[in-house]
């Protein structure tokens, strides 16, 4: 599977069980052994396995390999080993204190919005426009 299309598939499996602050890093130029990584969060230890549960799925019904899961008995950073891409799903608390931004550092990778998210937030946009602009209405 394309490298474009296996971290799509992984930032859309994570973004289907709320995942948040999904960040991805291109790491192909650093002496590693993958190209890209994959940081998300999850709220509790529940959401965080069924995130990397959710991303194993997703990437194995696409065709692609999942090379081994690590973390998964404590929940609170799984780590899902998909050979060129390297997936880090951690609780907020967890993420703050290894800080694995400033690891891997660089600039992230910028994804292109599906039709379903565009659509999404032009709708979210306007909600809170709406929301902005309705008040109380003067009369003249």
């Amino acid at each position: 599977m394309d490298i474009r299309k296996k971290q799509r598939v992984v930032v859309d499996a994570l973004e289907d069980i709320k995942g948040r602050d999904i960040l991805v890093y291109d790491t192909a130029r650093m002496p590693s052994m993958f190209e890209r990584v994959v940081i998300a969060s999850g709220e509790s230890t529940r959401q965080v396995k069924a995130l990397a549960d959710n991303v194993q799925e997703k990437v194995r019904q696409n065709g692609a390999r999942v090379y081994g899961v690590e973390g998964e008995g404590n929940g609170e950073w799984v780590l899902v080993d998909l050979g060129d891409v390297v997936v880090h799903i951690m609780h907020p608390t967890v993420r703050d204190f290894y800080n694995l931004e400033e690891v891997w550092g660089g600039k992230p990778v910028r994804m292109k919005k599906t039709a379903a998210r565009a659509t999404g937030a032009k709708k979210a946009a306007k909600k809170s426009a709406r929301g902005k602009a309705a008040g109380p209405r003067r009369s003249r």
